[in-house]
């Protein structure tokens, strides 16, 4: 199969469906300082899905709360306005990231499990660095791998061809599907990141998770997205043909001050996490 054109692929991502208009609007009120968590929980309340799946992410073992959160005003209080605005895009995408994507070898459902172990893990590294903007780490790791769907389609011509190239040459799976597509996942997530306005930072991380010494805009939280992948890649989680050779960036454990020890232990928390399906 020859490379795909630049403009088939932006065409492919433009085909994507947009962030829904309450994630938009919610993503705006989250930033102006003079909304309250009312404005917040009218919005939601307008998509009665978008409610039901908020509240079960709120109430999941993740938030910790001892009590049930019953209403979007009393979540948007007690978690915070960040935290509100992951769950709403996490509610957004979860149906996206849930689809088989077969170019991946990810069955229904294993992407959408990866990638947001891979956003709690994210959360515990940047709480464990102090990085401030954890919410953004969640984010930012909860759409890494959003290329997927889009080269999905490509991928399944290919698939035997970017494992063949991954076994005999000993390089990792996305070094493989940009030799033989001419892009890789990373970068393709990252065109997507930019259609749906995120923050130029976000961009970078989707883009660099797998490189993330090329990070220039925010280099901690590119480290951070690396690290989370890592982690589920080697939990097993949701992992398809990617986890193929995943190798772990020094710079990027240098960077964040992280021991093998730290590793381990982000390892073991998430796993206790896990078992709580309300989080899916």
């Amino acid at each position: 199969m020859s490379k795909i054109s630049l403009q088939d692929l932006l065409k492919k991502v433009d085909d994507l469906p947009a962030l829904p208009w309450v994630v938009k609007r919610v993503m705006e009120l989250t930033e102006d300082p003079d909304s309250t968590a009312r404005d917040i929980n009218e919005v939601i309340n307008q998509d009665q899905s978008m409610t039901a799946k908020v509240l079960r992410l709120a109430n999941s073992a993740f938030y910790g709360f001892p009590r049930r959160i019953s209403t979007v005003t009393d979540a948007t209080i007690m978690l915070g306005f960040q935290t509100i605005r992951s769950i709403v895009i996490a509610a957004s995408v979860s149906k996206l990231l849930s689809k088989e994507v077969e170019g991946y070898a990810l069955l229904p459902g294993e992407l959408w499990k990866h990638s947001q172990s891979a956003a709690m893990a994210a959360r515990m590294i940047a709480r464990k660095v102090k990085f401030p903007k954890t919410e953004v780490a969640y984010t930012a790791a909860l759409l890494h791998d959003i290329g997927k769907v889009v080269l999905n389609s490509y991928m399944r011509e290919t698939y035997e061809e970017v494992i063949d190239k991954v076994e005999q040459e000993k390089i990792p799976f996305s070094q493989a599907e940009e030799a033989i597509l001419g892009f890789n996942h990373a970068l393709v997530g990252s065109k997507v990141a930019e259609n749906w306005n995120l923050p130029p930072e976000l961009v970078e991380a989707i883009a660099f998770h797998h490189s993330p010494e090329l990070a220039k805009t925010d280099p901690v939280l590119t480290s951070i997205v690396h690290v989370a992948d890592f982690v589920c890649v080697t939990m097993g989680i949701g992992i398809g043909a990617d986890g193929l050779l995943y190798p772990l960036s020094p710079q990027a454990v240098n960077l964040l001050g992280l021991g093998e020890q730290d590793i381990y232990q982000i390892i073991s928390q998430l796993s206790d996490l896990l078992v709580d399906q309300d989080s899916f």
